[in-house]
């Protein structure tokens, strides 16, 4: 990620896009304050009409402070890049404290010197949060995935103990296997041979025994 110093325009053309932004930001902010102003200002019945006059009487005056701003802090920070032949937050410090004071020059010396001083301090805030924002996000960007690697299978693999071989596991699940197997025989299939079976045994006893005498009513 690019710092705010290298990710702008080279240093002709910066002049010309700063002026224009500041102009447009100076225009928009402007419009917003001083219409509500206005509206404030305005009698009952013609507020919004004082509104939009106060907006067309103000809103260019303070796009075209802006873009004065803009143009001179982009002139001397281009310079500042020229002389010291590198791009890094100290030249739109310099830059701010010379624009604020170059702007309060023709009140004397003492307002000079605290307008350049207030440009310089609010710069290096500027800045300094530009750099923490740039860092912040180059850390979320780094920062690697956490991927959690499987655990590896113990010797008697999961839910088993320690130290059983898996012949014996998988000897241990046939015969469950088996049991399970033969327990739903027992409900479907084996249900069935064991009444089989126990008919068959029945009607075996039962042809084994005589059948007894029929008793004859007949006179002789």
């Amino acid at each position: 990620m690019g710092t705010p110093e290298t990710s702008r325009e080279p240093c002709p053309d910066r002049i010309l896009d700063d002026i224009g932004g500041a102009f447009g930001m100076g225009a928009v902010g402007g419009s917003a304050f001083h219409f509500i102003k206005g509206v404030h200002s305005s009698p009952t019945g013609t507020r919004l009409i004082g509104g939009t006059q106060a907006v067309r009487m103000n809103a260019p005056r303070v796009g075209g402070s802006f873009a004065v701003w803009g143009g001179l802090f982009s002139a001397f920070d281009c310079s500042m890049v020229y002389l010291r032949q590198k791009e890094d937050p100290w030249n739109s410090i310099i830059a701010g404290a010379a624009t604020g004071g170059f702007l309060s020059m023709r009140q004397g010396l003492g307002p000079s010197a605290r307008a350049a001083a207030f440009g310089g301090v609010l710069l290096g805030l500027i800045e300094g949060a530009g750099i923490m924002l740039n860092k912040v996000m180059s850390a979320q960007q780094d920062m690697p995935a956490m991927i959690e690697d499987p655990v590896p299978a113990m010797a008697g693999g999961p839910g088993f103990p320690m130290g059983q071989p898996h012949a014996q596991t998988q000897e241990g699940a046939s015969v469950s296997g088996s049991e399970s197997g033969s327990w739903l025989g027992g409900w479907f299939g084996g249900g069935k041979k064991k009444e089989s079976e126990a008919s068959g045994s029945n009607t075996e006893i039962l042809e084994s025994f005589d059948a007894p005498p029929v008793p004859n009513f007949e006179y002789k």
